[in-house]
């Protein structure tokens, strides 16, 4: 993950790490399953055990990835009117099972699942807006918002990992690995909140930088 070895690289010989670590052959082989497992490491039939061929992405959490050719894409999946789950309810300041829209979207990069994206928003805003469409939105949920007379002012994140859903397993091709879990809440003028997103990545995957005034 800090890149001393690089994306490609060839690890030495099992021989060679025995030597270096002063451990068994077995410890050595354990030690190699696990960060396969993990999808760290990629085996090479006859050739050898490699570094994986990406690094983790490192990602300002507040920033917009906006969609380029060969770089950040997004697959919508679902567009409905659902009951609001209960933390969603909670940080909207609506009725537990009050409905809501949700906008579930896949994120790639390279073509390659990174993100599930859920977002969900007060149908007295979303409805009848190009939140409810189901067609690639001009600058994103937040200037159909700001359009409306919500701008975005500030969000909130409450960041956790646990291990993934089957579905989550199926949709970003995970190897053994937890996930992260950002639970966030998008406040306008007022604190309005106008805004839930839960946001889940694999943890292999993923570094989050936060900025933040001191």
């Amino acid at each position: 993950m800090a890149g001393d070895l690089l994306p490609g690289t060839q690890l030495p010989s099992t021989v060679h790490l025995v030597t270096e670590f002063g451990v068994s052959n077995t410890t050595v082989q354990k030690a190699l399953a696990v960060l396969k497992a993990e999808g760290y490491l990629t085996s090479r039939q006859g050739k050898g055990v490699f570094v994986r061929d990406r690094q983790p992405f490192r990602v300002e959490i507040g920033a917009y990835l906006t969609p380029t050719p060969g770089g950040y894409s997004y697959e919508l999946l679902q567009v409905e009117e659902v009951p609001a789950p209960n933390e969603v309810a909670e940080a909207l300041a609506i009725g537990a099972g009050d409905r809501v829209l949700l906008r579930r979207r896949l994120l790639r990069h390279a073509g390659r699942p990174v993100e599930i994206e859920r977002s969900y928003y007060p149908l007295e805003l979303a409805a009848g807006t190009d939140l409810a469409g189901t067609q690639r939105i001009r600058g994103g949920a937040p200037r159909v918002l700001a359009d409306l007379g919500w701008e975005l002012r500030y969000f909130m994140d409450a960041v956790s990992s646990r291990m993934p859903t089957s579905e989550e397993i199926d949709l970003l091709a995970l190897p053994d690995v937890p996930v992260i879990r950002q639970f966030r809440v998008a406040y306008s003028h007022d604190d309005r909140p106008v805004e839930v997103s839960v946001l889940v990545k694999g943890s292999h995957l993923y570094e989050l930088l936060y900025r933040l005034p001191v």
